[in-house]
């Protein structure tokens, strides 16, 4: 089939979003990505499910509010993937009195219906094991509710749940013209194809503004216009973990920004992140890497809480990705995250533009972009994603408790460890199961065939490093040689 009703152009979380909840509505749907699915800034984020607590002092409500009501959805529709985190915040009194943190914290915990975490409290750090990995004049603090999300997962279970519901979904096809006439769009695909499309949408994040300039016409044969981005590069590092339990930080810095340290893959923890704007008019790089001052700059503000001092040399991974924010002034790290849905029919067939936006309101963003859709198209349709959980969310009886969901598993395959189906329910919830019933050959360690098959079967694996480093993080644990291996059974 070449004939849609609307091509998606990115396959990050928006892109992923947008073809899910267009195709649940009825609509003939095609997502075209160039690379791999959340290659870039989809997978390069702070793994956070998170209202943006320190966006109440740029006040934004409306903003924060959203997020809050989109973090309680999410955790519902996903409990695998989506899981409650716990945030101690060191009071440092020279930097914000305790009465604006108090006040910051309870609109926090009122802005939106929170029912399934728990609100914030003070906490005495002194003698405590949250205070335990911290220099020890950091005395009180105050401990509140996010959520953490596998960012990448997230993404592709969003383009899986859209195949299920009938669009097309293509990796590492790229949109190389699209062009706008009075009734309908004319796209070419890199494969060759040659498209028919009611409706295009312009997901491409960071590429946004250059796939307008580069890869659309009108019908009089000049690039569609666009609107300016700012580009902002937030890097990460990984090191051996700094503390052992459950909870995560979030520091003051003396700049103004903060920072978090979260338990990361069991034995790591992950540092970020830095805010560094990319030069005016300098396109996204095709793969963002972390510069050496901000890898010292992350190092000296995570030393300046804790006990045991972090240093470039103990950093064992590092990533990064370009966030494309609205361009409304102010320094990169006071830009709205909000995001901005850009309908257009003046030229001829419809087109959406999704400028800026945050992993927490992707599904929002989504909801309200499809029905932008449908009214340009003359046929509203009904939202859905609200209440649907994603692939693999359906836990039965344990609801939203994944440690309940994981013990069962467990008392099911007890031959198998359990650290490896803890990741598995993590990362496939209720799909868990199959791939333990019949795992087939080890190709790594706690990696077998049937989740490498599952990987390229049904979510657009096609080498090792979209196993390794994004559809899971176990090229972490591995050593070089078994990184090999799983490059082996790809080839």
């Amino acid at each position: 089939m070449n004939d849609f009703d609307v091509v998606v152009v990115g396959g990050g979380i928006n892109g992923a979003g947008m073809a899910r909840d267009l195709a649940g509505r009825g609509w003939r749907v095609l997502l075209a990505e160039r690379e791999d699915l959340a290659q870039h800034t989809s997978s390069a984020s702070t793994k956070l499910v998170h209202g943006g607590l320190r966006y109440l002092e740029t006040y934004e409500f409306a903003l924060v509010a959203k997020a809050l009501r989109e973090r309680e959805v999410l955790l519902r529709s996903a409990p695998h993937l989506i899981q409650p985190l716990r945030f101690v915040l060191p009071h440092a009194p020279h930097l914000r009195p305790a009465w604006m943190i108090r006040l910051g914290l309870f609109l926090y915990d009122h802005l939106a219906r929170r029912e399934l975490l728990p609100g914030s409290h003070g906490l005495k750090l002194a003698g405590s094991a949250y205070g335990a990995p911290l220099k020890p004049e950091f005395t009180r603090g105050f401990v509140y509710s996010d959520g953490w999300v596998d960012d990448a997962r997230l993404v592709v279970l969003n383009a899986r749940d859209a195949q299920t519901r009938g669009a097309e979904v293509l990796t590492r096809c790229a949109v190389t013209e699209a062009r706008r006439l009075a009734d309908h769009w004319q796209v070419a695909l890199q494969n060759g194809r040659s498209l028919r499309s009611r409706a295009l949408v312009n997901a491409a994040g960071p590429w946004a503004e250059r796939f307008l300039r580069d890869h659309t016409q009108g019908a009089d044969g000049r690039p569609l216009p666009a609107r300016g981005l700012r580009l902002v590069k937030g890097s990460h590092i990984v090191v051996d973990q700094r503390f052992t339990h459950d909870h995560a930080y979030i520091f003051q810095n003396a700049d103004g920004r903060i920072l978090f340290a979260i338990p990361y893959e069991g034995r790591f923890t992950l540092i970020g992140t830095t805010d560094v704007e990319l030069p005016e008019h300098e396109e996204p790089p095709s793969r963002a890497q972390i510069a050496q001052d901000e890898t010292d700059y992350l190092c000296e503000q995570a030393s300046r809480y804790l006990a045991r001092p972090v240093t470039p040399a103990d950093v064992r991974w590092t990533y990064a990705g370009v966030r494309p924010l609205l361009d409304e002034g102010g320094s990169a790290s006071s830009v709205t995250r909000d995001y901005l849905l850009e309908a257009d029919t003046d030229g001829g067939a419809p087109l959406l533009n999704v400028w800026g936006g945050k992993l927490t309101t992707y599904r929002k963003l989504a909801e309200d972009g499809a029905t932008q859709l449908g009214a340009m198209l003359g046929d509203p349709r009904r939202p859905w994603t609200a209440g649907t959980r994603l692939p693999g969310g359906d836990l039965g009886r344990h609801g939203v408790d994944i440690a309940a969901f994981t013990a069962e598993l467990q008392a099911r395959h007890t031959g198998r460890p359990l650290a490896t189906v803890a990741r598995l329910a993590r990362a496939y919830g209720s799909d868990a199961a199959a791939l333990l019933t019949a795992p087939g050959a080890e190709v790594a360690p706690g990696l077998f065939e049937s989740e490498l098959r599952h990987l390229a079967d049904a979510e657009w694996a096609r080498s090792a490093d979209d196993v390794l480093w994004r559809r899971s993080k176990l090229g972490l644990h591995y050593t070089p040689e078994q990184r090999d291996a799983v490059a082996a059974w790809f080839a």
